[in-house]
C-alpha cells in the first residue's frame, strides 16, 4: 500500500466479493420488502455507499463502466426515491 492510500482502501480491498454480494443481496431484499419509508431509506443508505465508491473509483474506470454504474445509480435511486412516496 502507497503512503497517499486510505487504510480504508486497503480494507476494502481485502474483502470476501462474495460476503459483499449477499449482504448487499439481504440489503435489498429486506429495502424491497419493508414498508414504504423504511425500504426507501435503506435504498438510499445503499445508493450513498454506493457513490462513496464511484467517486473513489472513477479515476480507473473505463468510460464503459461508468456510464453503466450511472445508469444503475440511477436506477437504484429512483426506486428508493419511488418507495418513499
Amino acid at each position: 500500500m502507497q503512503r497517499t492510500q486510505s487504510p480504508l482502501l486497503g480494507r476494502l480491498a481485502r474483502v470476501n466479493p462474495t460476503t459483499v454480494f449477499l449482504a448487499t443481496l439481504v440489503l435489498v431484499l429486506v429495502a424491497l420488502f419493508a414498508p414504504g419509508p423504511v425500504g426507501g431509506l435503506l435504498l438510499l443508505a445503499l445508493a450513498a455507499g454506493l457513490v462513496c465508491l464511484m467517486v473513489t473509483t472513477w479515476p480507473v474506470q473505463a468510460p464503459a463502466t461508468r456510464v453503466i454504474r450511472l445508469v444503475m445509480l440511477t436506477l437504484l435511486i429512483a426506486v428508493a426515491l419511488a418507495k418513499l412516496l
